[in-house]
């Protein structure tokens, strides 16, 4: 295997060099293994490598070569730096960077390090590396009731940077930090947390603008179901942000086994945040929504306001109760009634509105309407309840 980091060293002394071999780059000494290597994977477009090797000087200037082919080493990023003893052992020698220079032509370059004695010394040679990446997978397993799950959260190394390292150290930014060997080609997943026990919610959600119609002919909304967690300690989650990444997603049957139920892209969830990841559309959930009223009322001039509601005819066939979160955006709704005017829409909530609770006003924003309709379970002879509600708009000063 040929070796793409090379450091060598070159000794330059007054008595047996001419001026010529002076100036001339003379490999001799192969530079020790690595004693040490940190990975540090914490930013998101570039990979810091630090590793530390002991390197034998001798009494006066050193020349210490690093070059290296077919790997993206930022030159730009490259540092030497001679680390300190331990406190409690005495220095055997001074050890000074001189200079560094650049061939021409060459994935290289030279530092000069003066030496007051002979022996040895510990560097670190640190820069940023390209095709070494990190991303993260998730695996999700609710229980058979759907309350609480356990959330494995798994870093996923690529090693293509064409580049072995041996026992590395390696740390994301947050989390345990973990000694593993990377080699090259390599991926490796790498276990770093396991949530136990973390509660889960299960929503039903329909809003015709975001996930639009099961049916378009019959006005059936699509009826999609999330898993809602919630990372803060509360939840057994909030040590750390929550990466992006994919998440695979399995529900316990009770019978000892678990199902794959489908995955879905988790979002880059901070602390305090909600990560929600899609698990289906509910069948046994059915939402016909149709506008029941849509009347102009002139005010003065061309000025109007104009009256829609909006029905829901609602049907759970579900063995139990749920709750069903409905959203409405209401420049969507002026836009269906009427035609895109290009204006933003001034609105208020009518007092046809029937939804227990009125607006969630921790989801609506200005011109998106959030509203929950319980629903109770079907019965014991497997018919539903039709539960009908409505949502009255007025939109104002339209012209």
């Amino acid at each position: 295997m040929q070796r793409l980091i090379l450091v060598t060293l070159a000794v330059l002394t007054a008595c047996f060099a001419t001026p010529e071999t002076a100036s001339a780059r003379i490999k001799l000494i192969t530079l020790p293994v690595r004693e040490r290597v940190e990975i540090q994977l914490d930013n998101a477009t570039a990979t810091l490598v630090e590793e530390e090797r002991i390197v034998p000087l001798v009494k006066g200037v050193n020349q210490v070569d690093f070059s290296w082919a077919n790997t993206q080493i930022d030159p730009n990023t490259i540092l030497f730096r001679v680390l300190p003893r331990p406190d409690g052992e005495v220095e055997a020698l001074e050890v000074k960077v001189l200079s560094v220079s650049y061939p021409p032509n060459e994935n290289a370059l030279v530092w000069q390090v003066a030496a007051s004695g002979s022996g040895s010394a510990r560097v670190r040679i640190s820069y940023l590396l390209g095709n070494l990446t990190k991303s993260f997978t998730y695996r999700a397993v609710a229980d058979h009731d759907e309350s609480t799950l356990v959330l494995s959260q798994y870093i996923r190394l690529q090693n293509f940077a064409n580049e072995a390292f041996g026992s590395t150290g390696l740390w994301a930014g947050f989390g345990p930090r973990f000694l593993k060997a990377v080699g090259i080609n390599e991926t490796k997943q790498i276990l770093m947390e396991k949530h136990e026990n973390v509660p889960v919610r299960k929503t039903y959600t329909v809003d015709a603008t975001e996930f639009g119609y099961l049916d378009r002919p019959k006005n059936k909304l699509t009826v999609p179901m999330h898993y809602v967690l919630k990372n803060d300690k509360a939840n057994k989650l909030g040590q750390a942000p929550l990466q992006f990444g994919k998440v695979r997603i399995f529900q316990e049957d009770g019978r000892g086994s678990t199902a794959f139920i489908g995955e879905d892209w988790g979002k880059f969830t901070p602390l305090d945040d909600e990560m929600r990841l899609y698990v289906g559309t509910a069948q046994d959930v059915v939402v016909v929504r149709t506008i029941d009223k849509n009347e102009q009322k002139r005010i003065v001039g061309s000025l109007y306001n104009r009256e829609v509601i909006v029905k829901f005819e609602i049907e759970n066939f579900k063995d139990r109760a749920i709750t069903l979160d409905i959203a409405e955006s209401v420049r969507a709704i002026r836009n269906e009634v009427v035609g895109d005017t290009g204006r933003d829409v001034e609105w208020e909530l009518g007092p046809a509105t029937t939804f227990a609770g009125g607006l969630d006003k921790s989801q609506s924003t200005f011109d998106k309407v959030v509203l929950h309709a319980d629903l109770d379970a079907r019965g014991a002879d497997g018919t539903a309840k039709k539960v009908i509600h409505k949502l009255h708009i007025i939109i104002k000063n339209e012209w």
